[in-house]
């Protein structure tokens, strides 16, 4: 498996989530870590950036609705 080169804390800022979201994220998807430096393979850093666009999609939808 390749690496993304993306750390856990660069996803965040990314995707305008905190670390400890992306932390969540992690541990309901079984991706092991040790810190918010910790660097991802592309598998893992894929399956978090899908959870980050169905949030941000669902939070835009809802901010809509308001």
């Amino acid at each position: 498996m390749g690496f993304a080169d993306v750390s856990i804390a660069e996803l965040a800022t990314d995707y305008n989530l905190t670390v400890e979201e992306v932390f969540f994220l992690c541990e309901r998807l079984g991706i092991a870590y040790k810190s918010s430096k910790t660097r991802l393979p592309l598998e893992d850093a894929k399956a978090i950036i899908s959870h980050a666009i169905e949030k941000n999609n669902s939070d835009s939808q809802e901010e809509a609705a308001s």
